[in-house]
């Protein structure tokens, strides 16, 4: 059994071939199911393809609900969502948005060799991103949420990999070779530290103008960044329901700085600055959080975490109002 494990997994030329091995070992699946991990599926999508709008603090317009536009199903309409949004359920081989629980998502991410930006592999990862985003669809993404897979702490779970190998009986290639193979499997395979936003005005057009303006909301192109490094450009904050495609169905208040510097590296190599405030900044902060393996929820406010349906229910005692300080 482990022979074919290694025989197929040593085959895959995916760029993703070795997603099926670190799934497999971290989750500690029986040996007798790990092959099946290395087999070619389809699988559902998970993504939510309704259309939603930013989540409306308690103030703003009480009415959660909207009609989708013309061009759209009409049966399309949903709660207020900040990176969820609209759309019909399509078959698709794009990954899947990686859930909240999976460790993809809950460790730091390491550097994309410059190097290596314009290889085909780190522009397949960066145009599925962008797809998968817009199919979402939502205004942010960043690489762990589809899936690339861990680097850092991956030792114990590839130490678990070849302890159930051994355990069938051991592998028929040399332990060298067994381990050369693994590793050169591996190498590259790590890099994700990348993330793709966009605000568009049809995006905007379903908030409500009080929200709009509340949240300093305006529509930006299409932006790449590499190895981001954010920086915070001043002291003023605001409060606001977040939301994420990992934890999609809930929304929780979120104290974020309003004004960002954020310096990386452009999908051609190139280097790129962005100055930003209001909800771009937000959503900046957002996505760099996940490249250090945080998720909004790790920053939410106590008490404020609710479901899309209960956004408009009031905030309990003592929690701070959204808005701006």
């Amino acid at each position: 059994m482990s022979l074919i494990l290694l025989a197929v997994g040593v085959q895959h030329s995916s760029s993703y071939h070795m997603e099926s091995l670190h799934r497999c070992s971290l989750r500690l699946l029986p040996i007798s199911l790990a092959e099946k991990c290395f087999k070619p599926t389809t699988l559902p999508p998970i993504f939510r393809f309704t259309r939603m709008l930013v989540p409306k603090p308690e103030f703003m317009n009480p009415n959660p609900h909207f009609t989708a536009r013309k061009s759209l199903s009409s049966s399309h309409t949903a709660k207020a969502g900040w990176l969820l949004g609209m759309g019909e359920k399509k078959k698709t081989s794009l990954p899947d948005i990686v859930k909240a629980g999976d460790p993809v998502l809950h460790e730091p991410a390491r550097e994309v060799d410059p190097k290596e930006i314009g290889s085909e592999r780190i522009q397949k990862i960066i145009d599925d991103m962008v797809k998968v985003m817009r199919m979402a669809p939502g205004v942010g993404l960043a690489a762990p949420q589809i899936g690339i897979p861990l680097r850092a702490g991956f030792s114990v779970s590839l130490f678990i990999f070849f302890k159930k190998v051994w355990e069938c009986g051991g592998p028929s290639l040399p332990v060298k070779d067994l381990l050369s193979t693994t590793l050169s499997m591996l190498d590259g395979d790590g890099d994700r530290l990348i993330i793709v936003l966009e605000d568009t005005a049809e995006y905007i057009g379903y908030a409500p103008k009080n929200e709009i303006k509340a949240q300093d909301r305006s529509p930006f192109d299409l932006l790449v960044i590499v190895n981001p490094k954010l920086k915070k450009k001043s002291n003023r904050t605001a409060f606001f329901f977040e939301g994420c495609l990992s934890v999609d169905g809930f929304r929780a208040i979120v104290e974020r700085h309003l004004d960002v510097e954020v310096i990386g590296l452009s999908r051609d190599g190139q280097p790129i600055k962005v100055d930003a405030s209001g909800w771009q900044a937000r959503i900046l902060q957002h996505e760099c959080d996940h490249l250090e393996g945080t998720l909004y929820v790790d920053k939410m406010v106590p008490r404020t975490f609710r479901t899309v349906e209960n956004l408009d229910l009031p905030l309990a005692e003592g929690c701070p109002k959204p808005g701006s300080r």
